[in-house]
This record gives C-alpha cells, structure tokens and sequence, in this order.
C-alpha cells in the first residue's frame, strides 16, 4: 500500500487517539473533524475514512479504498453506487459486545423480577408486593444471533446458570457456554421451549419481521423477549397484541420499527414492556469507544503493511466474513 494517504477520522478523539492513528500511519495526511461539520469535499478527497460518514456523502467519491466503520451494522453502505468499485468495507464488531450483552442482562433481570413494577408503584407511593418472579439460573434462554453480541450475552447467563441454545445462520460448532447450536430454519424446533428469547439479528432482508404473529404464538406463555439487533426484525403490532394477551410476560427493546417510535404508537403504552431510545450500544460506555478506535488503528497498521484487514464485510450477505 502507497503510505501517502489521506485519511479522514469521523471519531470523537482526544489527543491521545490522534497520537495513535498517526503512529500508526505517520506518512498520511489525517483530517479529524465532527460528524455535524463534514462537508463532501472532505469525502472526496479522502483514501481512508474512518468513522460513520452518511452514505450520501460517500456515493460519487472516486478516490475511497477503505472504508472502516464505528458500527458494527452495515445498513445503507452495501446500497448500489455507494461504495467506489473495489472499496473495502470493515465494521466494528468486537466493540459492543461488553456494553450490549450487560443492557440485556440488565432489561431481563428487570423483567423477571418486576422492578418495572415496582418504580410505578413508588412513583405512585405504593406499598405494594407484585408476588411470584423469576430467575435466570435454570431458564432456558434461545439467543437469535451469535455474533459477539448474542455471544457475550450467552457467556454471561451460562455462567448465572441458563441453559443457552444459539441460532445462527450457517450451522456452527457448539461453545462451551451453550447447550446446542441451530440455524434459523430449525427455530421453530425450540423456540416453544424457551423461557427467554433474545434478539441480536442484524437488518437484512433474510431477518426483516422475523418476529411477527406466528413467531410469538409459538413462544412459551409465559416467556420473555429481548431486541437489541433491529426494530425492523420485528411486527410491533404482533409483539403489541402478544402482550396485551398476556402471552408474553414482558420484553426489553432497544430498537423499533420505525425509529424514533412515535408519541402515538401503541407499543408505547404496551403491558410489561421497557422501551429505551438505541441506547444499548454507541458510545454511552466509554469502553465501547476506546474498543473502536483499537480496532480502526490496529486494521490502519494492517492496511500500511499490506495485511489483510479484520472484520472486512461480504457484500452479498452485509455480515463480516468468516
């Protein structure tokens, strides 16, 4: 690789990144700007760009080799013209797993324990005692998507003593932390058997409402659902109507269809259901950050050394190649 780049950093980075990506690549030209202050000529003229610029932006830019996203979501970049012939495309995935996996524990635990109920009843200075709960150790949880989100999640409650079942797209070996490994057509085989199903499912046309009225009638009564990979994975109005039935006890979304969810949604004023704004991942851990940029500076090092990068994304499939 020519070691003259220009490269363009779409990342909040203090001094000590910056020391970072230079050392890294310390023949190239760097522009650190904001993403509120990017202008097209800063696209154009960029080899490298590092960060999430808006699609838009980069259709037309002729002079773009690699693109290093901040996401570990592709959405919008694989779209025809975007991306200059012969670009490559690297996501971040590696960086949400710790923040992720621990929202879910936290959501779940939320549920099963009732202290969603337990905040209205103090809001409303109530004394008052919701009954039975549940538990993680012995629940037998089925994580839809084992990537490092779903992956980290299931470490996590294997070691609180769940009974873990992975589903993923191609057949994988089974880990240590799971009882058994499923691709998405065999779901229906377990899904009526889960006490907890999570969600992790990047968007793609494959996972588009995966989760709609025939999914959730196949779920235990009585079961649990979590969403953290995309809204649009899921039939709101199904999900609404499986709680208000009293079918599902309750479920954590991080994402919705569509985004922001608006003021007149039903699932707003669901039964059992905890809504927070896509704010599972980003940046809100400061880890998440810091995992970013070693990703983004350690494939930088690989791309001056003409190594091959980590986390390339497959065009066809929008997921990181294996």
């Amino acid at each position: 690789m020519t070691s003259k780049n220009h490269i363009l950093v779409m990342l909040p980075v203090t001094q000590k990144h910056r020391q970072l990506f230079q050392e890294a690549s310390p023949e190239s030209i760097f522009d650190f700007t904001k993403p509120k202050t990017i202008q097209k000529e800063q696209v154009d003229v960029a080899n490298i760009i590092i960060g999430n610029v808006p699609p838009k932006l980069i259709k037309g830019s002729q002079n773009l080799k690699w693109l290093q996203l901040n996401s570990a979501g592709t959405d919008g970049y694989l779209d025809e013209g975007i991306l200059p012939k012969g670009a490559m495309l690297t996501n971040a995935t590696g960086a949400y797993g710790l923040a992720i996996s621990e929202y879910m524990i936290a959501t779940l635990l939320l549920m099963m324990k009732k202290l969603d109920r337990y905040l209205l009843n103090q809001s409303m200075c109530q004394w008052k005692d919701e009954g039975t709960i549940s538990s993680i150790y012995g629940a037998r949880i089925l994580v839809v998507g084992m990537g490092d989100i779903g992956s980290e999640f299931a470490k996590k409650v294997h070691a609180m003593g769940a009974s873990v079942v992975g589903v993923t797209r191609t057949q994988k070996e089974c880990p240590s932390f799971t009882e058994k490994m499923i691709t998405l057509n065999q779901i229906d085989e377990e899904i009526g058997q889960a006490d907890v199903v999570v969600s992790s499912l990047p968007g793609s046309s494959s996972t588009y409402q995966i989760f709609n009225k025939d999914m959730f009638d196949k779920m235990k009564k009585g079961s649990f659902f979590v969403n953290v990979g995309r809204g649009n994975a899921v039939n709101s109005i199904d999900l609404v109507d499986a709680l208000e039935s009293d079918h599902l006890a309750g479920a954590a979304l991080d994402v919705t269809d569509p985004e922001p969810l608006p003021e007149d949604h039903p699932l707003w004023k669901a039964k059992n259901v905890v809504i927070t704004p896509h704010v599972s991942g980003f940046f809100h851990l400061p880890e998440t950050f810091e995992r970013v940029v070693r990703i983004s500076v350690d494939n930088l090092r690989r791309f001056e050394a003409g190594s091959e990068l980590q986390n390339i994304v497959d065009f066809k499939t929008g997921y990181r190649k294996l």
